[in-house]
């Protein structure tokens, strides 16, 4: 393949959630993001004279910069607006300025609806780069960080420990068309939204994957290739973070617990990472941990992205 044999177009024209993507262009994303990631330098004039409009409600680093690195690298660039999102004005009308100026929006907001109102507005592409229901690019560069490292994702049991929040939900819904078994370990009360784990659910049925939720954080790495965890208190939820210390505590990702996960397994954290709180500090710079790789592989799958939302 080369720079002018994209694999495959996303036919909804937007991401705006997991939801907005099939199992087949995900597939052909993956592959397309290795091939990138193998050849950077035939893409290096893809997407010459594009320009994302960036809009971040939250504080980023891996996210705002490997979208801005993605863009440059494929010849465009990109400009970034920090700050709330429609309180100066409403999200009908940053929507329809942005499509006048840039070639596709990049969205990381607080609420899920803030993303589908910019794709309702705009004539642009728009991309989740993260809500509170969904992180679908994070979950991009974790399967293919998981790809690289045993060559096929059916079959692969996936357990993340700890809140059942955006990452879980994309994990959830993207593992699970992939054929993987996705285990989410979380206190009684954290649980995934029961409507993203119903949709997991039928995503698993078609392609021979599982899912399921414990409240037994053991039995949820049991058989494990793929532990995952995430911090326990989110941007926006800092008043919870006593409560939720304590609640989360048994759910700390540790040698104990890597111990009772396959022989193989390897850890992931999205970052960033409160060290010896979620994860313990060991784990994280343990030979298991590949959360580097993963950080980097959000450049390439986001390029991906790019590509198939762009040339």
């Amino acid at each position: 393949m080369n720079k002018n044999t994209i694999l495959a177009t996303i036919a909804s024209g937007d991401l705006c959630s997991d939801l907005s993507i099939t199992g087949a262009e995900l597939r052909a994303l993956l592959h397309l993001a290795g091939e990138v990631k193998r050849n950077s330098a035939e893409y290096a004039t893809s997407l010459n004279g594009r320009y994302l409009g960036l809009l971040f409600e939250k504080p980023s680093l891996r996210t705002r910069l490997t979208f801005e690195l993605a863009i440059k690298q494929l010849g465009g660039d990109a400009v970034a607006s920090i700050g709330p999102i429609g309180d100066r004005e409403p999200v009908k009308d940053i929507a329809r300025n942005l499509d006048r100026w840039t070639s596709a929006i990049v969205a990381r907001t607080f609420l899920q609806e803030t993303i589908d109102e910019l794709a309702e507005w705009s004539s642009v592409p728009v991309i989740n780069a993260l809500s509170d229901m969904y992180h679908p690019c994070q979950s991009f560069a974790d399967l293919l960080t998981i790809e690289e490292r045993f060559q096929s994702l059916a079959g692969l049991k996936l357990c993340f420990v700890g809140d059942g929040n955006n990452v879980a939900h994309s994990l959830l819904l993207n593992g699970a068309r992939m054929g993987m078994k996705v285990s989410i370990a979380c206190p009684t009360g954290y649980e995934p939204d029961a409507k993203v784990l119903a949709q997991a659910e039928a995503f698993a049925c078609e392609s021979g994957g599982a899912v399921s939720v414990t409240n037994d954080p053991a039995e949820g790495v049991r058989a494990a290739q793929v532990v995952y965890t995430d911090v326990w208190t989110s941007m926006g939820q800092e008043s919870e973070a006593a409560r939720r210390a304590a609640e989360f505590a048994p759910f700390q990702v540790n040698g104990g617990l890597m111990s009772a996960a396959s022989r193989e397994a390897i850890f992931l954290h999205c970052l960033p990472a409160k060290r010896d709180q979620e994860v313990t500090d060991a784990v994280i710079e343990s030979p298991q941990s590949l959360v580097f790789d993963q950080a980097e592989n959000r450049l390439h799958a986001q390029k991906a992205l790019l590509l198939m939302l762009l040339a």
